[in-house]
């Protein structure tokens, strides 16, 4: 509910801001590139505030990347309270661990993918998934900032082999993020049989100063770790992981090869 608050107080700001310059719905939307009709909707909450909308307005009201600032202030308020210390432990880590058994990790999903993954939820409004995407969108531009993090994931083959449109998307996605310097993937084959990351997902952050931080999902939601026998335990079972799946190399060709049997796009 807080995040929602921080909407309607940016859409309040949004229509003070452009009544202080003296410009219509109209006129803004023509500089904005906006019909009317749109900004009207925007500013009574009918129509999302979104990333594109935000800097749009920022660039006619002159107002310095405030109103983008504050929508992403608003897309991480509206995060569930039980995830908000791992986005901030996320975004300032210098060094960042992910393994998921049976999904893709969510910062190198595409957002058809987490739109397919938030969607689980069959009683969740179509509103609630397409802000949760925007926002998990969000978080993954720490990937392409001037100095981002070091990302090593591990993903088990079984997770790679969905075969449907979505799937070959976010395969040749996770090609392309696979060739930046700073972005390590690996897959464990099945023929790897059972190994201990089969109990569950985790992830891991390491900031500045050295203290690792972990993440663990569950059905009900997640929980942060971050006392010294916790981290200690995950660590172990991260670098247990990380043992059993291919080099970057022998990782990159498994997944060219799951690619290629999904067929053309």
């Amino acid at each position: 509910m807080e995040g929602e608050k921080t909407a309607d107080l940016i859409r309040a700001q949004l229509r003070k801001q452009r009544a202080l310059i003296g410009m219509n719905q109209e006129e803004f939307g023509r500089r904005a590139n906006y019909s009317a009709s749109t900004v009207s909707a925007v500013e009574t909450g009918t129509r999302p505030l979104d990333l594109a909308y935000a800097s749009r307005a920022d660039e006619v009201l002159e107002t310095d990347g405030l109103f983008v600032s504050l929508l992403r202030m608003a897309q991480r308020e509206g995060q569930p309270s039980w995830f908000r210390p791992w986005l901030e432990a996320e975004r300032a880590a210098i060094q960042l661990r992910y393994f998921n058994p049976t999904l893709i990790p969510g910062l190198l999903q595409t957002a058809n993918y987490a739109r397919a993954v938030l969607r689980f939820d069959d009683t969740k409004p179509e509103d609630e998934v397409e802000k949760q995407v925007a926002s998990r969108m969000e978080r993954q531009e720490i990937l392409t900032r001037e100095r981002p993090p070091q990302v090593v994931a591990v993903i088990d083959e079984p997770a790679l082999r969905r075969t449907d449109a979505i799937m070959a998307e976010q395969l040749a996605h996770l090609l392309r993020m696979a060739e930046l310097p700073h972005i390590h993937i690996h897959v464990i084959p099945v023929d790897a049989g059972l190994h201990v990351g089969l109990s569950g997902p985790l992830a891991l952050a390491r900031s500045a100063d050295g203290n690792w931080v972990g993440h663990m999902d569950n059905q009900l939601g997640g929980s942060v770790v971050d006392n010294e026998a916790g981290v200690a335990t995950l660590l172990a079972i991260w670098e247990s992981v990380r043992g059993v799946a291919l080099p970057r190399t022998l990782s990159a060709a498994l997944m060219k090869k799951v690619e290629s049997q999904h067929g053309p796009q």
